[in-house]
């Protein structure tokens, strides 16, 4: 199996920096993957610092995978024990084919405490601190405030499958979350965004798209799903927030 040969070798690859742990989340741990269209969402715990000698341990590393058919679906980011406690915190990461610097949000952080899948080395919850439900309603209606509702009045962003499918599908499992307090799957937030009344045509898109077999969409239906997924989503969000802010 392609997944398994990647991880395989990516953890051979870590070995030499002593991870402390090497935990999934997202699709890969959730029950949700697809081979060769999900990501591959890990994290690390190295035991020391992150000076530039493990960046460039790092770097390399990840462009060793290169040669790996899912590579470029394999995203990390990097803790130590000095830094895991702070869900603000930028940390080294690799995704999308270069280095950058990102928080793991505490979404993240409950997942690996729900639902987390051990790689290597310690279990979440013996490194990272648990996640109050106020830390996580708070993440979640920022989250949909400060980022998704400003994004949705960007007209030339919701041509692309990503944004349809990551906004809607983002919204539904925020909506579960702040509801119930509880996290849901990707395939689960397109059943959800039924019951929320979405645009039943882009649900379908979505489905179609992640879970048959996906095929060019003409201009004239992206033009149009834009408009549907704009125009439900925005009330939506701003609905939400209302509820719960």
């Amino acid at each position: 199996m392609p997944t398994d040969a990647l991880l395989d070798r990516f953890l051979h690859g870590l070995a030499p920096l002593r991870p402390l742990a090497v935990w999934a989340h997202g699709s890969l741990a959730g029950g949700d993957y697809q081979e060769g269209r999900s990501d591959l969402d890990l994290i690390a715990v190295l035991p020391d610092a992150i000076g530039v000698g493990t960046v460039r341990r790092t770097v390399t590393l990840h462009r060793r995978l290169r040669t790996e058919p899912l590579a470029a679906k394999l995203h990390c980011s990097y803790l130590t024990p000095a830094t895991l406690a702070d869900p603000g915190r930028a940390h080294l990461t690799w995704a999308h084919g270069h280095v950058m610097r990102r928080p793991v949000t505490p979404v993240t952080r409950r997942e690996l405490h729900d639902f987390g899948r051990v790689l290597h080395g310690e279990a979440p919850g013996a490194l990272l601190p648990e996640v109050p439900d106020a830390q996580l309603h708070g993440f979640v209606v920022q989250d949909q405030r400060d980022f998704w509702r400003p994004a949705v009045d960007k007209a030339r962003l919701w041509r692309q499958d990503v944004w349809v499918d990551l906004g809607l599908l983002t919204f539904a499992r925020a909506t579960v979350t702040l509801r119930e307090g509880r996290l849901i799957s990707k395939r689960e937030a397109l059943d959800e965004l039924t019951r929320l009344d979405a645009p039943a045509d882009v649900v379908e898109d979505i489905r179609h798209r992640r879970y048959g077999r996906p095929a060019p969409s003409a201009d004239c239906w992206l033009v149009r799903r834009a408009g549907l997924t704009r125009g439900y989503l925005g009330p939506a969000i701003d609905e939400l927030v209302a509820a719960y802010a």
